[in-house]
């Protein structure tokens, strides 16, 4: 087995874990595009309801990410992935036999509920190296990406040729086939790895979220959610006002989405060469609030709806991919788990608040108000994020040990903080793991093991 590349339990590990997490995301998200419409058509509609129905998932997502996470470590992770996708399926029933808005509201946090994000990642850690773990999540991460793009795609198709009713069997289908390959695809958990890297532990999350740091980039993956939930709201029927069936939709996603995506790739290329990672996140920011307050003001014609489109999402996905990148280098060595629990949890309370007060402005003031409440909570994240500092080159490790003592741990983690390109070094002997936060190009891995291993 190669240290340079993925063995095969890896590869098969990052594929099949990666397209569970896709089938799953493609369900939650193909409301997104056409529920405004035919939301219209259920007994009960309001717009504050059209906006719960749209973020209830994230409520029940943010409560329970950590404690399913935690679940998985003491009851091991296929069972606990295979129950939380059953919830979710059955979620996906009760959206789909519902002709009222009450029904998918409930039906909708019911998905929430199966919140195996957590357990899924933990399964992944499991499953890959240390030094191949990185490739292995960022496998798992293009695959959410991809299914965003399907789900505006296939959403328009799906509910115009069976309904709402239609897209939520359909999503129950996508889910037994998700837990098909829970059970026969994915390979068991042949090595474990340490619990600060994989689960969030109890004892770490109060600390973690009240660190200036990582709290702002918590605030800003919930407000980039927020903002893109509470825009569905409304946005569809923009769409539809400006003349273009919801049946065409997808002819307007997939071309504004690819172009987002190409146009935001330079600009990371360019952010990391030059190392101005910092300042091109907050001209993102300031592209996304711009392009919010561009929908508030301009007629909403098809050419100006495509520009702003673009716009947001080249922010949108500019800033989606490169938060967990500065992430993982701002989080201290050992809690990584924890740090992403946080996260995730922050992202999914997001989304919940931007369907619900999505609604609450649609029926105080008018639907384009979002638009502009959007932009202005925008602008206050991007005063928020200047206090991020300059981001260090690093990587994350962690490897098992054979130190057992107390003294000797404190003796090996001196030696280590003082070798180059070692930033941070925290031995756990109780657990005989130890986690380092490195600079890949100055660190000598073998010594580094060598150290641990006496």
């Amino acid at each position: 087995m190669s240290a340079s590349g993925l063995n095969s339990i890896e590869k098969k590990a990052a594929f099949s874990l990666a397209a569970v997490f896709g089938l799953r995301m493609l369900g939650l998200f193909m409301i997104l595009p056409v529920f405004a419409i035919y939301g219209q058509e259920l007994i009960g509609y309001s717009p504050i309801w059209i906006g719960l129905a749209i973020g209830a998932y994230g409520l029940t997502q943010a409560l329970l990410q950590i404690p399913m996470g935690i679940l998985s470590d003491k009851f091991g992770r296929k069972p606990i992935i295979l129950i939380g996708l059953l919830v979710f399926l059955l979620g996906s029933v009760v959206a789909a036999l519902s002709d009222t808005i009450y029904g998918v509201v409930f039906g909708r946090a019911l998905q929430g509920m199966g919140a195996i994000a957590s357990a899924v990642l933990a399964l992944a850690a499991d499953l890959s190296r240390e030094e191949q773990r990185p490739k292995v999540m960022a496998t798992i991460g293009m695959f959410i990406g991809l299914s965003f793009t399907f789900a505006m795609v296939l959403g328009p198709i799906v509910a115009e040729s069976f309904g709402l009713s239609g897209l939520f069997w359909f999503t129950a289908a996508l889910t037994l086939g998700a837990m098909f390959m829970i059970q026969y695809m994915v390979p068991y958990s042949v090595n474990k790895a340490p619990r600060g890297d994989s689960v969030a532990l109890p004892k770490q999350i109060t600390s973690l979220a009240k660190d200036p740091q990582l709290l702002r980039l918590n605030i800003g993956v919930f407000t980039l959610h927020m903002a893109l939930t509470a825009c569905f709201v409304t946005l569809p029927k923009q769409f539809v006002n400006a003349g273009l069936a919801l049946d065409q939709h997808w002819q307007l996603y997939l071309p504004t989405l690819l172009g987002s995506f190409f146009l935001m790739v330079p600009f990371m290329i360019m952010a990391i060469k030059k190392q101005k990672e910092i300042q091109m996140f907050s001209a993102s920011i300031l592209l996304l609030a711009f392009s919010l307050a561009l929908m508030w003001y301009l007629p909403s014609t098809i050419i100006n709806l495509v520009v702003v489109v673009v716009m947001f999402f080249t922010a949108f996905n500019y800033l989606e991919a490169t938060m967990p990148s500065i992430l993982s280098r701002l989080a201290p060595a050992g809690v990584k788990g924890s740090v992403m629990g946080i996260y995730s949890s922050s992202q999914f309370f997001g989304a919940f608040c931007g369907g619900l007060f999505g609604g609450v402005i649609a029926s105080a003031f008018n639907e384009q108000a979002i638009f502009l409440v959007m932009s202005a909570i925008c602008l206050v994240w991007f005063f928020i994020a200047f206090g991020l500092k300059p981001l260090k080159k690093s990587k994350n490790y962690s490897f098992t040990t054979s130190i057992r003592s107390e003294e000797q741990a404190e003796q090996v983690a001196e030696q280590l903080i003082n070798m180059p390109g070692v930033i941070e070094a925290i031995l756990v002997h109780n657990e005989s793991v130890a986690y380092l936060k490195v600079d890949d190009t100055l660190v000598d891995l073998i010594k580094v093991k060598n150290l641990l291993r006496p």
